[in-house]
């Protein structure tokens, strides 16, 4: 299995745990949804929860420790956080850097 493939299924189940935990109305409901901002699928406090649970669960599955929400995120072009998809590129993208991907 690749690593962008072992990233999304790691995300995927982390995504699988956040959404157990909230009511249907704030669940993360599509790979390709927005996660954040005025069409997003969770609130500000949500998606810190979810990048926390996400660099827990990369972290568990690589061996590899990952900081998201940094200045390098904010840098980026285009935001890492806008679905699931995207944070998933930036997952592996991050791991690349770090040795671990």
């Amino acid at each position: 299995m690749s690593t962008s493939d072992r990233v999304m299924k790691t995300i995927l189940q982390t995504v699988e745990e956040f959404n157990e935990e909230h009511p249907e109305d704030e669940r993360i409901q599509s790979v390709d949804g927005v996660l954040f901002g005025d069409a997003g699928q969770v609130d500000s406090v949500g998606l810190m929860n979810l990048i926390v649970a996400t660099e827990e669960a990369i972290e568990d599955e690589f061996g590899t420790p990952v900081t998201l929400a940094d200045e390098q995120a904010m840098a980026e072009d285009a935001n890492p956080f806008e679905t699931v998809a995207s944070l998933a590129a930036y997952v592996a993208k991050r791991l690349e850097e770090a040795g671990g991907g």
